[in-house]
């Protein structure tokens, strides 16, 4: 489950920034997470959970928000929906598709007192 290393790199950023801000607990989390992204939304939850216990943030509220996917089709020359890997274009059914959008994932915010 590469989510955990996901989790604890993560935690690592939240834990530094709680730091350096003299933080005495961080309170929410709010992460962006593509849909092209290969990391499963449950999961991460999970570990993040498990990655947190004991520490600053334990029981910290942890959000994500979904991305939508997008590439840059070459046979019609533009950005187009892509809800999945490995799908094709909506509109010419072609594969020659370049990612734009939705593979991401990084901490949009941290909340802390």
């Amino acid at each position: 489950m590469h989510e955990m290393s996901l989790a604890k790199s993560m935690y690592e950023i939240i834990e530094e920034t709680a730091r350096k801000n003299n933080a005495k607990q961080v309170k929410s989390v709010q992460v962006e997470l593509g849909v092209l992204s290969h990391a499963e939304p449950d999961a991460l939850t999970f570990a993040f959970e498990v990655v947190t216990h004991g520490t600053i943030a334990e029981g910290a509220r942890f959000d994500i928000i979904r991305l939508s996917g997008k590439a840059w089709c070459m046979v019609c020359a533009r950005t187009v929906p892509l809800p999945k890997l490995g799908a094709p274009c909506p509109d010419c059914n072609g594969y020659q598709l370049a990612v734009t959008q939705g593979d991401e994932m990084r901490i949009a915010s941290i909340e802390i007192i």
